[in-house]
């Protein structure tokens, strides 16, 4: 396979060296892999031609973009061929006029934003990576932000998708005009995680600038008090372009790293922001204002500016970079659950935390329920892996049980695979099995990820010889 890959993409880029093969050994989740070999194509002709040559070898593959994945979704097992997008890096089209753009799916989020910026327009989909994190991941994964409450995730901003099949033919899915006709494929594909073939090219949504944006930093003595201004938001009516909360231990530590001016003493604080016309921006500001002083806010921060704005969104975005001053290894849930339910599962998490002896920092969005609870640790520490891994799934289960979800935006990959079974019945997993199979029949795309084994009805997961599981 390598052979065919040197003549097809060049030495250059087609490695099997060891280093070459432990860096891509895994993405920014827990579980590590091996491949066979990476390769580096530039364009969509080449990837093509990388997934046919691992078809005529009869070799599974994984996509990889810039690896900031979370639940192991491009973590390679069975030793795969790593086909690495991030040289797929053009922005290929922008139409300022009907706001879309086609991409390539090695294009960083915050890249593209960027390059339309002079046109009034962004990309809404906001991961917390969005400096790294490429926008064929995010399709994968159907990825979220903090601004996604009000706009919608991934799949909200995708309009059509070119991929890359299994045997290395090219389907389009969807299409530019309002309402694609026949089933929505494209749909089925974003959040697929690299199981139903790789993008080549996307088409994105483009949204206009708003007019007026505020940011509000609200301060809580008790995090129960923050969990009912939350909903004392949405109750009134009022749909924040972001909603998010952090709870006193995540908030200590983001402002020891990055200063953005959060109160070390809180116990929680909001983070909200509002957008649109100026009047209504006005009044929402009010509104939250009073929401957040009647359920108990200490105090209501307004910014008074772009730059602290942008420095409390940094304190924010910084999150997961701040715990790297307490220890040196994180593992982070992103499962969701009822808004009204938020509160009752932080004590749940809090408990479960204490139970294993676990340092635990919570950071979501609040607007929507999607929970991030990270255990911080030193996996160097005898035993800590177990009592790690018991404690993230009894978050899940405790989600699950609040009539919550196993994700949100990270995926479900290697890490909660297995957990499926907690939320979709035998009928639901074979439905998903048979819909992956019609799209690659050969079982190469991105095997083991996903449907835990034996979601066919009568029959188990074609798995590769040396698969984890």
């Amino acid at each position: 396979m390598l052979a065919d890959l040197h003549v097809t993409l060049g030495a250059d880029r087609a490695r099997a060296e060891p280093l070459e093969l432990s860096l891509y050994a895994r993405d920014a989740g827990v579980a590590s892999g091996s491949a066979a070999a990476v390769c580096f194509p530039r364009d969509g002709a080449e990837l093509a031609a990388a997934v046919r040559i691992a078809a005529r070898h009869d070799r599974p593959f994984v996509a990889r973009g810039s690896g900031t994945g979370l639940a192991g979704g491009a973590t390679p097992i069975g030793d795969p061929l790593v086909i690495v997008t991030t040289q797929l890096n053009r922005v290929l089209e922008i139409d300022a006029d009907e706001r879309f753009a086609w991409v390539e799916p090695g294009v960083l989020n915050l890249d593209l934003s960027r390059a339309v910026a002079h046109l009034g327009l962004h990309y809404a989909p906001d991961p917390s990576s969005q400096q790294a994190c490429t926008i064929g991941g995010n399709v994968a994964t159907n990825a979220g932000g903090p601004h996604c409450l009000a706009s919608g995730v991934t799949a909200t901003h995708v309009l059509a998708v070119e991929v890359v099949l299994a045997d290395g033919s090219v389907a389009m899915l969807g299409g530019l005009e309002p309402d694609h006709p026949g089933y929505d494929l494209r749909g089925c594909f974003v959040g697929s995680e690299g199981t139903m073939g790789i993008a080549a090219r996307i088409a994105v949504r483009l949204t206009p600038n708003p007019p007026s944006v505020r940011t509000l930093l609200l301060d809580f003595s008790a995090i129960e008090d923050a969990g009912a201004a939350v909903s004392g938001i949405i109750a009134a009516g009022i749909v924040p372009a972001a909603l998010e909360m952090m709870d006193a231990e995540i908030t200590r530590a983001v402002e020891d790293y990055v200063g953005a001016g959060y109160p070390r003493d809180a116990a929680a604080v909001l983070l909200v922001e509002l957008d649109g016309l100026p009047d209504g921006v006005e009044a929402q500001v009010a509104v939250v204002d009073r929401v957040g002083r009647e359920n108990g806010a200490r105090s209501v921060r307004v910014a008074a500016g772009d730059a602290e704005r942008a420095l409390l969104w940094k304190g924010r975005k910084s999150a997961f970079g701040a715990i790297a001053r307490i220890a040196p290894d994180y593992y982070l849930h992103d499962a969701v659950v009822p808004r009204t339910r938020l509160v009752d599962v932080l004590r749940q998490v809090y408990a479960i935390a204490d139970e294993e002896q676990l340092t635990m920092m919570n950071v979501f969005h609040a607007g929507d329920g999607n929970l991030h609870p990270l255990i911080v640790f030193d996996a160097r520490e005898p035993g800590i892996w177990e009592r790690v891994h018991r404690a993230g799934d009894a978050i899940l289960s405790a989600c699950v049980a609040a009539g919550g979800v196993l994700s949100g935006e990270h995926g479900i990959g290697l890490e909660k695979r297995d957990a499926m079974p907690l939320v979709f019945s035998a009928d639901d997993l074979d439905a998903q099995a048979r819909l992956r199979d019609a799209f690659d029949p050969s079982g190469r795309a991105n095997p083991t990820k996903i449907l835990p084994t034996g979601s066919r009805c009568g029959e188990l997961q074609r798995v590769p010889e040396g698969a984890w599981i």
